[in-house]
């Protein structure tokens, strides 16, 4: 959360030459209600409007690059700063984030604080940005990043037993994009009045847990309820529609803090065919169910024991913010009594697909994983006894989101009795698109050794294929 800090930097002062511009080509009369318009515009201009304005020796140099060059200034600046950033930073976010770790913190520890934190010295870098027309007194921008950081946080925890253990956090790696509205449009410089931040979209969190001269894995369930911890503090303190607000100048800006815009009531019935986890007997599952994961939030059902086709018949009721991108999410366990319960499956519902007022009854079906559950899939080829498969495949996906969409590829093991997950590779679009075609060597995570070579080749117009 700390590259908050560096990304408002780069953010205003880039928005500020533009509102520069604007307000000295246009009068004072009129330039709440044209900035908005004029800004969305230049982000949808094209190299190839560019040129049919100018000639190309009137232009700068820039102007010809594509949109992930124009990014390179930002990026650039963004790393000279960076130490700085880092320096200012981190004990403010130390401060800020522990009582949020406090609010989500295991029921099996009795602390969990910072020891230590320093975002490290590597910036993230910008990859992706777009303009959402929001009205003609605001400006809404989001901006996709990525961050492989080598920061240095360590978690200094306590369990009620009196154990005192440093868990060092190490290896982030992070892929999301970042939603900043600037509202009102003003007058006065550096003519808006508020900044107002949130995470849109995470498509990547990833992290390792370490104890310093230790094993994590010494304590069951230690180090999930930390992971856990980690992510939900993450997602209900800066994720959508979350949103934190820094006035630029004086002026109340309640209109762009959080409010209730109305209330989902759930009833959970039953679920069937579930896996069942248990050697012997079968499952004794449970449900949890939230909007946002805040524990305060989120709801329980009661077990029933001994089943696979459980009937639950209860009812809950969710506070809704913003019905157009929440989701319900359902996750059902297995209950292991004093053991941490496993997972057996998730799913979740898009609140936008419901409508006001009517009720609809719904069949979810389980995945293990939420955030790599996606509506396209390809299956490729089995090619047998081979470390070094050779596909030569094409796959063709329509895309309808560019800039938040993203392609999964995993690989696995086919084997007569079943298949074993050996890694995956995830993907944003964003160079692709930028670049029109391209080839690639890419690291499998999850596995020890592996890469893919791919070839991808971004076509602009939707394909259609006669029935």
């Amino acid at each position: 959360m700390g590259f908050i800090v560096g990304l408002l930097i780069g953010l205003v002062v880039g928005l500020g030459i533009i509102v520069l511009f604007v307000r000295s080509e246009n009068s004072r009369s009129k330039l709440r209600n044209e900035l908005a318009k004029m800004v969305a515009a230049f982000a949808r201009m094209t190299v190839e409007d560019s040129r049919k304005i100018l000639p190309a020796q009137f232009y700068p140099s820039w102007v010809v690059f594509s949109q992930r060059q124009k990014l390179n200034w930002l990026n650039q600046h963004l790393t000279k700063i960076w130490p700085y950033v880092d320096k200012a930073a981190s004990d403010l976010i130390k401060a800020s984030v522990e009582p949020v770790l406090e609010q989500y913190r295991p029921i099996i520890l009795s602390s969990l604080k910072f020891s230590k934190f320093t975002l490290g010295t590597v910036a993230p870098q910008f990859t992706g940005v777009s303009i959402v027309e929001d009205g003609a007194d605001s400006v809404t921008m989001e901006m996709e990043m990525q961050w492989d950081a080598n920061s240095s946080i360590i978690l200094d925890i306590k369990t009620y037993l009196g154990v005192s253990l440093p868990v060092q956090v190490k290896d982030i790696g992070f892929t999301g994009v970042f939603r900043f509205i600037f509202k009102p449009l003003v007058n006065e410089f550096p003519c808006f009045g508020a900044v107002c931040f949130s995470l849109r979209k995470k498509k990547k969190l990833d992290f390792t847990l370490k104890v310093i001269g230790g094993d994590i894995s010494t304590i069951p369930g230690l180090s999930d309820a930390i992971e856990s911890t980690i992510r939900d503090a993450i997602e209900d303190s800066i994720m959508w529609p979350v949103r934190k607000i820094i006035p630029i100048l004086p002026g109340d800006y309640s209109d762009l803090e959080l409010k209730p815009v109305g209330m989902l009531e759930v009833k959970l019935v039953q679920a069937r065919d579930l896996t069942n986890k248990d050697i012997i007997g079968k499952s004794d599952p449970y449900a949890v169910l939230h909007v946002r994961p805040l524990p305060s939030r989120t709801k329980k059902s009661k077990t029933i024991n001994n089943e696979l086709n459980p009937i639950w018949n209860e009812h809950y009721e969710f506070i809704i913010e913003d019905a157009t991108t929440q989701h319900l999410v359902v996750k059902i366990y297995d209950d292991e009594g004093v053991q941490a319960a496993e997972l057996i499956g998730c799913a979740q519902v898009q609140l936008k697909e419901l409508e006001p007022g009517k009720v609809k009854d719904v069949w979810l079906n389980l995945v293990k994983d939420l955030e790599i559950q996606r509506d396209t899939k390809y299956r490729g080829q089995v090619v047998n006894d081979s470390l070094n498969p050779v596909w030569n495949q094409t796959f063709d996906f329509v895309v309808e989101d560019g800039l938040h969409d993203m392609l999964i590829l995993e690989v696995w093991d086919h084997d007569t009795f079943g298949k074993d997950y050996m890694g995956r590779c995830i993907l944003t679009l964003t160079r692709v698109i930028l670049e029109g075609e391209y080839k690639d060597s890419l690291q499998l995570e999850g596995a020890k050794s592996g890469k893919l070579n791919l070839y991808l080749k971004w076509m602009p117009q939707p394909i259609f294929r006669d029935s």
